[in-house]
C-alpha cells in the first residue's frame, strides 16, 4: 500500500497511523544501529549522554511532535484520552520515575509521545546516591538491575526547572534522604510535598524502593499511616491534588490487601503497581550479573506486576485507580495490564530496550484494541 493510500485508509478507519513508515524505520535503526552501540557502553553513562543530547536538541523534538502523537485531521486522537483522579491525560502511557529524576527533559519526553511524566524520586536535600557502578543490563533476560539510591539534585533545583513547564502533566515522586531515620521520614515527605505542590499535577509516595536502607520498612500499616495521614491532612488545606502510593511487588498478597484497605480507608487517590523487585527467580543471565544487589526491572517482573494489579482491582472492586508499571516490554504487555485493571501505565526498562518508537507502538495497539 502506498504512503498516501495508507493515510487515506487511516482516515477512513479513524486511526492515526500517518507516521507508521517513520516508526518502522525508527525501530529498525534502533535495533540494528543505535541499540548495539549504546548497549556496549555503561548504562548510566549512556543515560547521562542521552539527557545531554535531549537538552541540546530540544527544539528538534518540538518539530518531531507530530511523529510521536496520533492525530486525526491535525488534532490529537481523543480516544486515547483518559480521565483518572480528576486529571485528563492525553494518552494513558507515562514515563516512570527514575528516567527524568531531576526534571531536566520532561518537555522532550512529552514531545516523544508520553501522556505524562513522573519526575524523581526527589528528596529534600541533594544526594549522590549509592556508589557506582550501580546499573546493570541483563540482556539475556531483557532486564535491568539498579541500585541508584535516590540520587537527585534536591527539591529546590527540581522546582526551578519545573517552573518552566507549560502544559506537560507532571507527577512528583517523593522520598526521604538516606540519612533521615524512618521515625523522621514524614518530615522529608512533607517538605517535598510542600515545595513541589504548585508545580506538579499529582504526587507519588515512594516507600518501596529497595535501594535506600530500611525504606521498605515503611510499607507496614503504621509506617504508611505515619506518612500518608499528615500528607492527606495538608492536602485538604489546599486544592487537594491526587496522592498515589507506590508499592513493592515483593509484598505478600495478604499485605497488599491490607494496604488496599488502608488506601480506601484514608481515601488515597490511587496505587502505582509496582516498583522493582529484589527477587531473582528463573533468570538466564550469568551469576555475576543476577547476583548484583538492587531492584530488578523488565521482563522478569511482567507477570508479578500484572498479578498485583489484578489483585488490587479485584479486592477494591475497581474503586482504587491503578497505574500499572513493571515489565512492560511490548504493546501486548501494556494491554494486559490495562485489561487487568490499570487505568494508566508507565514504562522505563521497556523504553530502553525497544527504543524511541515504543510509546507510539503501544498507543497504536491501544487504538486498535478499541476498534
Amino acid at each position: 500500500m502506498s504512503f498516501f493510500k495508507k493515510i487515506k485508509e487511516a482516515d477512513k478507519n479513524l486511526t492515526f497511523l500517518t507516521y507508521d513508515y517513520y516508526h518502522l524505520g525508527s525501530t529498525a535503526r534502533w535495533n540494528s544501529i543505535l541499540k548495539p552501540i549504546f548497549f556496549k557502553i555503561d548504562p548510566e553513562t549512556v543515560h547521562h549522554l542521552v539527557v545531554k543530547l535531549l537538552k541540546i536538541f530540544k527544539p528538534l523534538f518540538r518539530l518531531n511532535y507530530y511523529k510521536y502523537h496520533f492525530l486525526y485531521k491535525g488534532k490529537p486522537d481523543t480516544r486515547l484520552e483518559k480521565e483518572v483522579f480528576g486529571i485528563k491525560f492525553p494518552n494513558p502511557v507515562g514515563l516512570a520515575a527514575g528516567f527524568d529524576k531531576n526534571a531536566e527533559i520532561f518537555q522532550q519526553m512529552s514531545d516523544h509521545g508520553f501522556g505524562f511524566i513522573e519526575i524523581g524520586t526527589v528528596t529534600p536535600k541533594p544526594q549522590e546516591g549509592n556508589p557506582k557502578k550501580r546499573i546493570f543490563r541483563l540482556t539475556d533476560d531483557n532486564a535491568l538491575i539498579n541500585r541508584l539510591g535516590f540520587n537527585n539534585d534536591g527539591v529546590e533545583k527540581v522546582v526551578k526547572r519545573l517552573k518552566k513547564n507549560i502544559n506537560v502533566i507532571i507527577g512528583g515522586n517523593i522520598g526521604k534522604n538516606k540519612n533521615t531515620p524512618n521515625e523522621k521520614a514524614v518530615d522529608d515527605y512533607m517538605e517535598c510535598f510542600d515545595k513541589l505542590y504548585d508545580h506538579v499535577d499529582y504526587f507519588t509516595v515512594n516507600v518501596s524502593s529497595p535501594n535506600t536502607p530500611n525504606l521498605r520498612d515503611l510499607q507496614n500499616i503504621e509506617g504508611l499511616k505515619s506518612i500518608l495521614i499528615p500528607l492527606i491532612e495538608e492536602n485538604k488545606k489546599r486544592i487537594n491534588k491526587p496522592i498515589l502510593l507506590k508499592i513493592s511487588p515483593d509484598l505478600a498478597d495478604s499485605d497488599i490487601i491490607s494496604i488496599v484497605d488502608l488506601v480506601m480507608d484514608l481515601k488515597v487517590d490511587g496505587i502505582i503497581s509496582t516498583n522493582t523487585t529484589i527477587k531473582r527467580d528463573k533468570l538466564k543471565s550469568k551469576t555475576s550479573l543476577k547476583n548484583e544487589k538492587g531492584g530488578l526491572s523488565g521482563s522478569p517482573l511482567t507477570k508479578r506486576s500484572t498479578d498485583v494489579i489484578r489483585l488490587i482491582h479485584k479486592h477494591s472492586k475497581g474503586k482504587v485507580p491503578i497505574v500499572g508499571v513493571g515489565g512492560i516490554m511490548s504493546p501486548e504487555d501494556a494491554l494486559e495490564k490495562l485489561n487487568a485493571g490499570a487505568s494508566l501505565i508507565q514504562v522505563y526498562t521497556g523504553f530502553i530496550y525497544n527504543g524511541p518508537s515504543f510509546i507510539y507502538n503501544i498507543n497504536k495497539e491501544i487504538i486498535k484494541s478499541l476498534n
